[in-house]
């Protein structure tokens, strides 16, 4: 009897080992707006989502960048990037990643029209590309899908310097992985529609 117990008492010490030991390290998840893309590299660079809703994300975590599986399957379509982070119409202003200091800038704008509730199959906005910049006229017309709005501004001349994408949004895209920079799966959620067959 003493013979049985004590086996029992080990194999009750040696089954919580050997559990940990098949179940292996669990993954990680990161989720934000694609800021820089290499497909020769096949790297992405991207802003976190600090908040995790969807309805109200928040794109002020730090730039993490991963190297994209190998396997396609694993592997979601290429993202669009951007440097627009927020589009704020009550504040009028548009935050901003900019690459020269590696922070964020918000920078206040002056309206000059805005429509919302603009479906993305409106004739305003539908096989129109977006972000419109007019340096002669120094305006910015963007058309934010999320949110169903089409909006045109002005700002001041020296931001006409910047490349075109400051103005543009990347894609949303989501990462499992369990070693840092390496993503062992990739999905561009902006570009997944999850409803199809």
């Amino acid at each position: 009897m003493a013979k049985k117990l004590s086996w029992m008492i080990l194999l009750l010490a040696i089954l919580p080992f050997a559990l940990l030991c098949g179940c292996g390290e669990m993954g990680k998840v990161d989720q934000g707006r694609v800021i820089a893309f290499d497909k020769n590299k096949e790297t992405v660079t991207f802003i976190v989502d600090v908040k995790h809703d969807p309805a109200n994300p928040d794109y002020s975590g730090a730039p993490i960048t991963f190297a994209l599986p190998k396997v396609p399957s694993e592997r979601g379509e290429d993202p669009k990037f951007g440097k627009r982070m927020k589009l704020d119409t009550k504040a009028r202003e548009i935050v901003i990643f900019d690459d020269a200091t590696k922070s964020f800038k918000k920078i206040p704008y002056t309206l000059i029209d805005e429509k919302d509730g603009v479906d993305k199959n409106n004739p305003l906005v539908k096989d129109k590309k977006f972000p419109a910049v007019d340096k002669a006229k120094k305006t910015v017309t963007i058309y934010s899908g999320r949110q169903k709005i089409l909006i045109t501004f002005s700002l001041p001349e020296e931001y006409f310097a910047l490349p075109d994408d400051t103005w543009e949004a990347g894609d949303e895209v989501r990462v499992y992985y369990k070693e840092p920079g390496k993503a062992l799966r990739f999905m561009n959620i902006t570009r997944t529609d999850i409803f199809k067959k």
